[in-house]
């Protein structure tokens, strides 16, 4: 199965390096946090499947988790193998180049843990997004768990009013498409890569319904960032506000009337016991 040219393009410029480091570190921490509180404990077996460089793996490994990433970018990939080299724990993470919808190199019920942290959203269509899925289930154990990462339908219109992009005539029309139904294509991918690459945009509640409907149990939805203004990532470098912004946001993430109002969602699942 081949990635779609534009997701390649966009992922090649190296735009993904830096951003959990940067303006992402919200969405970066909320995930560690919520990784915490939903994985199985150390030495468990988890596939980070869209891993990108190991942003998550990498510390996984060394909290004592046994990991292996798949991508489809081999740039990725290369970087993952290079930022583990002579770690202490190299020995517990692979990187491997490989595709969501077809993990055949993975043994059926293989696995304690899947991470899904950005494939759903990079499959536009339906079907698509529901092999990744199933292909989850497949390789999970019983009583593993997914979790798996989406974009909110509504991201693209708050981040314009935020930032001011919507009244480029370019980006209000992304914006428009977006709302319609769903779908992201950025025709300035080239030259606009903080626009984004072709992607899908989840309604919460879809997100949920499309989990459920590949076998998942107990699927439910939670907000990554919430309502935040990203500005506030400054506050983050300090410890006392860190642990503030944390605790909130962990208290509104399941708020149905709020979800929608976080750039990304998280739905966790557990793959049933037969």
């Amino acid at each position: 199965m081949e990635i779609d040219h534009a997701i390649l393009e966009h992922y090649q410029q190296g735009v993904e390096r830096d951003r959990l480091n940067t303006w992402g570190r919200l969405e970066k921490a909320r995930t560690l946090d919520l990784m915490s509180r939903f994985l199985p404990p150390p030495p468990a077996d988890v596939l980070d499947i869209g891993g990108g460089e190991g942003v998550y793996a990498l510390p996984l490994a060394a909290a004592g988790y046994h990991v292996r990433l798949v991508d489809p970018v081999p740039q990725h990939v290369d970087a993952a193998r290079a930022a583990a080299s002579g770690k202490p724990y190299a020995s517990r993470i692979s990187s491997h180049l490989g595709d969501a919808r077809d993990l055949r190199e993975v043994d059926t019920g293989s696995v304690d843990a899947v991470l899904l942290l950005g494939p759903l959203y990079h499959l536009v269509d339906r079907d698509d997004r529901a092999r990744a899925l199933e292909e989850a289930h497949r390789v999970l154990r019983p009583g593993g768990i997914v979790l798996v990462a989406a974009i909110s339908r509504f991201a693209s219109a708050l981040e314009g009013l935020r930032t001011g992009a919507v009244h480029d005539p370019r980006f209000e029309a992304i914006v428009a498409a977006d709302l319609r139904d769903g779908v992201h294509r950025n025709p300035e991918v080239g030259t606009r890569p903080e626009w984004f690459t072709l992607a899908y945009f989840h309604r919460p509640e879809e997100l949920r319904d499309e989990v459920t409907g590949a076998g998942f149990a107990d699927a439910r939805v939670l907000a990554v960032e919430g309502p935040v203004d990203m500005s506030t990532a400054a506050a983050l470098d300090d410890d006392d506000q860190r642990a503030t912004i944390l605790r909130t946001v962990a208290r509104i993430e399941s708020e149905p009337s709020l979800l929608g109002a976080s750039p990304h969602l998280l739905a966790v699942a557990v793959a049933p016991s037969p």
